[in-house]
């Protein structure tokens, strides 16, 4: 038995501040690197041409598997989610007692709605805002042509353990259907 999950969390600005691979997908980090790209550009085309809510829905959907879900601040911060159609086990004592609690017709969940992924993403950007909150966090210390212009700059990823550790956290607990994350 197998449940959908995310195999990948991104925070985005001028540049990818953060990017978040959760099992099995760890060792793909160029191909999720390219995913996200890909996405930037249709972040792009979709507040160009109107008027656009935080929460972009589908973005795309690169085969049968893989789904990439957007979701945009008012700042210009992109939070991109890839969704795992195909899913992770799931243990059968877990599946048990599912459907001890809802009754026997409980089944897995098939597919998955766009809103879905809003208490995931409301979790993200107030995650973002603590990070912002954090006086010994500058973010303009992550703008690309300030790392250029500074000698001995650092990354422009963010490295702040709360942040990631708030992240993984997301990406391990969200499941569709879940209220709160």
């Amino acid at each position: 038995m197998a449940t959908i999950h995310t195999p990948s969390i991104a925070c985005i600005g001028d540049n990818p501040l953060h990017i978040s691979l959760f099992q099995p997908h760890l060792h793909r980090k160029l191909e999720f690197s390219f995913l996200l790209n890909s996405c930037l550009d249709i972040f792009d085309i979709r507040t160009n041409n109107k008027t656009i809510d935080q929460d972009l829905g589908l973005l795309q959907a690169v085969d049968e598997r893989l789904a990439c879900y957007g979701w945009l601040t008012t700042t210009g911060i992109k939070f991109v989610i890839v969704v795992d159609m195909a899913g992770r086990e799931v243990a059968e004592e877990t599946v048990a007692e599912e459907r001890k609690k809802k009754g026997a017709s409980a089944l897995p969940i098939v597919g998955l709605r766009e809103s879905d992924l809003k208490p995931a993403f409301r979790a993200l950007q107030t995650a973002y805002i603590h990070l912002l909150q954090n006086p010994f966090y500058k973010p303009d210390d992550h703008r690309p042509m300030i790392i250029a212009k500074t000698p001995g700059a650092r990354s422009p990823e963010i490295t702040n353990k709360k942040f990631i550790g708030e992240v993984q956290r997301i990406g391990k607990a969200w499941v569709p259907g879940v209220a709160s994350v």
